[in-house]
């Protein structure tokens, strides 16, 4: 969560800044988060298949298991499409993509600028869909702990003892 927030204040702060060196290097540091989000993601996913989720309270609705399922789907599609679309838009227009400077990315497609400006609304897009998101699933698990006061929020969290 705080790579994601990290990328919205790295993405805000470089929009409002002309084009120079300033605006670059945070650019680059927001495509280096970004590979670091992907990797993490695909971490997390393989992790995730090979430990499976643990079950959900008995307590939820029908809805609300749907929702959390469709959720934590939704979640972990935007957490692998949004750098991936921020490394096909750079690859468009042939702007470098490397990983702070130690490792320079390949392009995954050639130059064009109608790929580019698809890339971009798609990103900007998917962006605000995971911030909305995000602030959804984070209220569902407040929710869980201060009104509802089962054990989803500490399962979530790292670092903490499953009682059950």
């Amino acid at each position: 969560m705080v790579l994601v927030i990290t990328q919205f204040v790295l993405a805000s702060i470089a929009d409002d800044l002309p084009l120079g060196m300033r605006k670059l290097a945070l650019l680059a540091r927001h495509k280096s988060v970004g590979i670091t989000i992907l990797v993490l993601a695909l971490a997390r996913l393989g992790w995730r298949w090979s430990n499976p989720t643990p079950e959900l309270p008995p307590t939820l609705k029908p809805y609300e298991v749907v929702l959390a399922r469709f959720t934590h789907a939704a979640l972990y599609t935007l957490l692998l499409a949004m750098p991936l679309t921020g490394w096909i838009m750079s690859s468009a227009r042939s702007f470098a993509v490397s990983w702070f400077g130690l490792i320079q990315l390949p392009d995954l497609v050639s130059p064009s600028r109608p790929l580019y400006d698809a890339m971009l609304t798609t990103h900007e897009v998917l962006a605000w869909t995971l911030a909305v998101l995000a602030i959804l699933h984070a209220l569902a698990a407040l929710k869980h702990h201060f009104v509802l006061k089962d054990d989803v929020l500490r399962r979530m969290l790292p670092f903490t003892r499953r009682h059950r």
